[in-house]
């Protein structure tokens, strides 16, 4: 009983022990990216590529998911602004019937902006790999980065600790997030972006390089 009891108190104190861990993380980049992030249009610098970061299209409830609408929303006023020539829109294309890029093309198209602005990152499985391969793939040093203020963030923290100029474009939040889960993800999410700054981590896929601005969009 003695042993059990051990193992129980061992096991909850290593719990605690990492939940601090990871809410510590959080705040340790939300303290660094603040610098660069802002929900204000006028205080970013005009940059070539704003990189906008992938979600579901479709939400929880069965309806367009909200983050991905309002990343779109601002990433198209980016575009029409002028603060950024081209959009680079990274996310998961895990099937032919999943296919986040294409997704957010087709709104930003319906948003009004051109098809000729628009590049799609196809292996941007998650937020460290599509700034890493903004910089190998797309051959960016000095960009925007859109999410929402929390993911924007964190994406700014990896693209800096990568040595790129890199800025954070707060999209619209949601007022109330779909689940729990939703809201607590931010903390593992950030302890694993110091995990892979830490080792190095790369990317999982590599790529052909695609010059923005000179190959056609993909």
């Amino acid at each position: 009983m003695r042993l059990i009891l051990g193992l129980v108190l061992a096991g909850g104190a290593l719990a605690l022990m990492l939940v601090l861990a990871a809410w510590l993380a959080d705040r340790q980049i939300d303290r660094f990216a603040a610098p660069w992030l802002t929900e204000n249009l006028n205080a970013l610098p005009d940059v070539d590529v704003a990189l906008v970061l992938g979600a579901a299209p479709i939400g929880p409830e069965g309806g367009p998911n909200r983050y991905f609408e309002y990343r779109l929303d601002a990433a198209a006023e980016l575009w029409r602004t002028g603060k950024a020539k081209y959009l680079l829109v990274s996310g998961d294309n895990r099937s032919p019937d999943y296919d986040e890029p294409s997704a957010m093309r087709a709104g930003l198209i319906g948003r009004g902006v051109a098809a000729t602005a628009i590049y799609r990152d196809l292996a941007g499985v998650r937020t460290r790999d599509s700034v890493l391969r903004a910089k190998s793939v797309f051959g960016q040093q000095r960009m925007i980065i859109v999410s929402q203020g929390f993911h924007a963030a964190r994406a700014v923290f990896l693209a800096r600790r990568e040595g790129l100029e890199a800025w954070g474009f707060a999209a619209r939040d949601v007022k109330r997030a779909y689940s729990i889960f939703t809201e607590l993800r931010r903390y593992p999410s950030a302890l694993r972006a110091w995990y892979d700054v830490w080792l190095d981590t790369p990317p999982r896929h590599a790529g052909p390089a695609i010059a923005i601005g000179v190959d056609p969009p993909n």
